[in-house]
């Protein structure tokens, strides 16, 4: 996957959503590697600051050195895959963000990235792949993410679950991400309740 983060600012800032409630105060941004949130900081007005987290920072399925409520805002992108346990992980995103505060989730869409392959020939680090929703599939890993956010029902409201395929060619084979502008994702808001 390549600047995945970059790629998902094109779109997110003509979405007012992400200037004026998702994208405010201080965050983290959890799995950030090179591309963080931070760098893009200019378009987004009123995010003040972003604390990069990555394999460095320690385990990002557990946050361990993170306070409970300490950031406005958590975002993360493609990391969750990565993770052992998604829903521990999913636990602790949640817990270090404050009450009322937003988490930007974006996963690989299991059909549109690992295209009917597991263990993934495009990333050998996946844990899991992801859906929206499936009555079954073809992946023994496999995610929905509705069941997972509904784990955390009593904790966050669902803001928005969107698949961003606008530009993922049905008909062309390969890791589409490697280009500039597809991103092949499920994108995840809530907000903490």
């Amino acid at each position: 996957m390549a600047l995945e983060m970059q790629k998902s600012v094109v779109r997110r800032v003509n979405d007012c959503r992400f200037l004026r409630e998702y994208f405010v105060g201080d965050g983290i941004d959890i799995g950030s590697g090179d591309d963080c949130l931070a760098k893009y900081q200019d378009f987004f007005p009123l995010l003040r600051s972003v604390r990069p987290w990555d394999v460095s920072c320690g385990d990002a399925q557990y946050l361990v050195d993170v306070d409970d409520d300490c950031y406005d805002f958590a975002v993360s992108s493609h990391c969750l895959e990565h993770m052992m346990h998604a829903h521990i992980a999913l636990k602790n995103w949640i817990r270090v963000v404050k009450p009322k505060g937003h988490l930007v989730i974006t996963v690989p869409d299991e059909d549109m990235y690992e295209q009917g392959h597991w263990p993934s020939i495009y990333n050998h680090d996946h844990k899991a792949t992801f859906t929206i929703v499936k009555h079954k599939s073809w992946s023994p890993v496999s995610l929905n993410v509705l069941d997972l956010v509904g784990k955390f029902a009593s904790m966050v409201t669902v803001k928005k679950i969107e698949l961003l395929d606008s530009l993922h060619l049905r008909n062309l084979a390969g890791d589409q991400t490697r280009h500039s502008c597809s991103e092949s994702a499920i994108e995840i808001v809530l907000q903490k309740t």
